[in-house]
């Protein structure tokens, strides 16, 4: 007796964004089948649990013959065994390269080694994200972060143009890899309530300011290499603790209308060890060791601080925000120079610090 056998014929290959997206998630076919179940699919349809069954086998067993094409995105344009619209294409590419904010914060700070994708079921079990799906994750970033990490010029237009990504998830990929190239300490015990999109923002901001593209465009610069005048430069400000008692009495004119009393007055009794540390983290910034504990350091030395002294988010940013502009405004006559360093310096500093304030 012969065996009963599905047979499919085609002509564009369909692609179902419901089906496609379980397999992404890493749902086995028949935990797909149990889910579409569950949402009354096949009544819905008027359609037998058979015919459903064999349509999701169908759909997972073309997905995983596309999936050795998504491992370098380009070639998905030059092939021909499989004819899709555009869109289908852009979608399936997306998806797949999709990254989970929970399984990408358990990714930064660690080494992408095949031993650590073998203990990427303690990350599964961490985010609830499934083994299959967190492996896909994990593979593609590996994949990125070597295609990528040597090459010139800005690392999220590389990521795009070889990996044919939208912007936004270009650039989660790009957060990722200059974390990792420049070995940020981001695993710490008192580092791990900082979420994936805190960290995001911070390493756009590094990015932005303080690498040889924020004053340099061409080829021959890269957004992973950090622009080493410019930390070296930032010893000049050790010279800003000379004018401590100028920028303070500056900074508690603008502060005193906008606070509380007891905040201001707390302001005023620890002014030095808030202002202190925001010089000695940029007069240390030129030691690989200091750069790569920036975000420890900003936590120790000032979050800790502002949170047992109660500060809210709103008291933090109106501080920075003060004590930004108030040096500004005092090396205005003075030295255009070391105003340039603080302004390019607190840049980043501002968006970290508000950022990784968590109360």
């Amino acid at each position: 007796m012969l065996a009963d056998v599905d047979v499919f014929v085609t002509n564009y290959t369909i692609v179902d964004p419901e089906i496609y997206q379980l397999w992404i998630e890493g749902f086995s076919s028949t935990e797909a089948v149990c889910y579409l179940k569950q949402k009354g699919f096949g009544h819905l349809m008027g359609v037998h649990i058979d015919l459903i069954t064999s349509d999701v086998l169908d759909h997972y067993r073309t997905y995983s013959l596309i999936e050795r094409l998504l491992h370098a995105p380009t070639k998905m344009l030059e092939q021909s065994c499989f004819q899709l619209e555009l869109e289908a294409r852009e979608m399936i590419i997306e998806k797949y390269y999709s990254i989970d904010d929970a399984v990408a914060r358990e990714i930064l700070g660690k080494k992408l080694t095949s031993r650590y994708r073998k203990d990427l079921d303690e990350v599964s079990e961490k985010t609830g994200v499934k083994l299959k799906s967190c492996r896909r994750q994990f593979d593609n970033v590996k994949r990125i972060f070597k295609a990528v990490e040597e090459l010139p010029g800005n690392l999220t237009n590389n990521i795009k143009q070889i990996f044919s990504l939208p912007d936004e998830l270009a650039k989660k990929y790009a957060s990722i890899v200059f974390l990792a190239c420049l070995r940020f300490e981001t695993s710490k015990r008192k580092l791990q309530y900082l979420t994936f999109n805190d960290l995001f923002a911070c390493s756009q901001a590094v990015m932005i300011y303080w690498t040889y593209t924020y004053q340099h465009s061409g080829p021959e610069y890269y957004d992973t290499e950090m622009d080493k005048e410019f930390l070296l430069d930032l010893r000049e400000l050790r010279n800003l603790l000379d004018k401590e008692k100028e920028i303070k009495h500056l900074v508690c004119l603008r502060l005193k209308p906008v606070l509380l009393e007891r905040a201001f007055h707390e302001l005023d009794l620890n002014f030095r060890s808030y202002w202190r540390p925001l010089i000695s983290i940029a007069c240390n910034l030129h030691r690989t060791r200091e750069l790569r504990d920036l975000f420890v350091d900003l936590c120790e030395k000032l979050i800790e601080p502002w949170r047992q002294n109660s500060w809210s988010r709103d008291h933090v940013n109106k501080f920075l925000a003060a004590i930004t502009q108030s040096v500004l405004d005092l090396e205005i006559s003075r030295d255009q120079e070391t105003r340039c360093l603080w302004d390019r310096y607190m840049q980043v500093i501002s968006i970290c610090l508000e950022k990784m304030y968590h109360i």
